[in-house]
Order: structure tokens, then C-alpha cells, then sequence
């Protein structure tokens, strides 16, 4: 069967969840507290950002950081799931999507200073840029899997997918006692260390490597540019 374009998969999509603090040389860089169970937040399927669609928009006064991340794109309907079978979770994985979390770092400190939602800092249009989609027979084990990162040729994440401290299956039952995740949702399943800022006339250069080797729908460049337009970072 043929993949998904990626224009279609964002069309389906009706929410992204993702999980924070997964990795624990992250949790350390951002002086946070290693969670005790995952937690998650929702970024808008309005913040896809496809390869053709352009640059990254830096709103003003924001500082941007990029987070690296291995996405899932769900394939049907997960509710009340409890399990810690890695094999048994595949069955509800359609595919994979390689994903930078851009997020304004900022906003987000302030926000976690006040104890106010992160939803600005997470949510802004083409702050979830995405390449794919990566058949599940590409990726035989999705915790063994090399996400890396550079930004104006120099690597700045380097990582792979077994250092995550809760495994996708945790992290899909924990998400399905919540809610439903439905067909077409995306699952994004944590950043690895190096997370950093970007600005104005910076280059990401992205992918991922299974078994060594390169998979090319993965791969993904993306500029940043100024977003323009009326919003500017002020202090809530």
C-alpha cells in the first residue's frame, strides 16, 4: 500500500500530543525534574509545517529552540490501553515522521515561572516542521533509531531512541487513559540533549539513521525567517 502524502496526513490529523522531558540529559540541560510518569502537552495541527511550505516564522521577541523528535502518526483508535509490550503497540502505529519541535523558549519559561499553560509557546503556525512519511518495514524497532540535528552545518543533537526514559508503550497507554487517540493523531515522543536556539537567517539541516544507515524521506532543511505580522513577546 502506498504512504500517505504528508499534505493528507496533516489534513487528518486532529491533534498532537507530545511527551516532555523523555530523555534524560534534556531534563538535565533545562535544570527541569525527571518526571516520575510521562506527561504530555498538545501542539495544533495548524503548526505543521511541510518541506515546501517554507521557512520556520520567528515571532518577535521570541527565542526560538529546536527540539528534534521521532513522531508517530496513529492507525487507529487507542483507548485505555495497559501495556509494556513494545511489539504489541505497533499495531497502532501507521507511520513515522521525523519532527522539530520549535518552541519559544521565553515564552515558555515564563509561563512555567507563572504556572500558566505552555500552549503560546508551543503553537505558533510552522512550529512543527516534518518530513516523511517513514513506512513502519523502514524502522524494525522504533527505540533503536539515531535522530541528529545541525544547524548551519554543525551537529547540535546526536542521539538515539533508546535513551528515552518511558518506552512508546508507556507513553501510548498513559496518553489513551486520558484520551482517546484517534486515527490520523501524532504522537511526538521526545527531544534528546543539545535543544538550542535559532534565529533569523539560520539553516536546520535534519534526520535519521536506522542501522547506520540514512532514511531519506527523512531528511529535512528548513530556514528560519521573521515571522512579521503584530505579535510581539511581551509579559503576560
Amino acid at each position: 500500500m502506498a504512504s500517505p502524502s504528508l499534505t493528507s496526513i496533516r489534513s487528518n490529523c486532529r491533534k498532537v500530543i507530545c511527551i516532555g522531558r523523555n530523555y534524560a540529559d534534556h531534563v538535565t540541560e533545562l535544570n527541569n525534574q525527571r518526571p516520575k510518569q510521562p506527561f504530555f502537552f498538545l501542539k495544533p495541527p495548524s503548526s505543521i509545517l511541510l518541506p515546501t511550505e517554507g521557512p520556520v516564522l520567528r515571532p518577535s521577541g521570541v527565542t526560538l529552540h529546536f527540539e528534534i523528535e521521532l513522531a508517530l502518526v496513529i492507525g487507529k483508535t487507542v483507548r485505555d490501553l495497559h501495556t509494556d509490550d513494545d511489539a504489541e503497540v505497533l499495531q497502532y502505529i501507521d507511520h513515522y515522521l521525523l519532527a522539530i519541535d520549535m518552541t519559544g523558549r521565553n515564552v515558555q519559561n515564563e509561563a512555567k515561572k507563572k504556572g500558566l499553560p505552555w500552549s503560546i509557546a508551543k503553537g505558533f503556525d510552522t512550529f512543527l516542521p516534518v518530513a516523511g512519511p517513514v513506512g513502519k518495514e523502514r524502522v524494525p524497532d522504533p527505540h533503536d533509531v539515531e535522530l541528529y540535528l545541525k544547524v548551519n552545518g554543525e551537529v547540535k543533537q546526536e542521539d538515539s531512541t533508546g535513551l528515552m526514559l518511558f518506552r512508546i508503550a508507556r507513553q501510548l497507554s498513559d496518553i489513551s487513559k486520558v484520551m482517546a487517540l484517534e486515527k490520523g493523531d501524532i504522537v511526538l515522543t521526545g527531544t534528546p540533549k543539545g535543544v538550542g536556539p535559532v534565529t533569523t537567517g539560520d539553516v536546520m539541516e535534519c534526520g535519521m539513521r536506522v542501522g547506520g544507515k540514512e532514511v531519506e524521506e527523512a531528511r529535512m532543511r528548513v530556514e528560519v525567517k521573521n515571522k512579521g505580522g503584530k505579535y510581539e513577546f511581551a509579559e503576560t
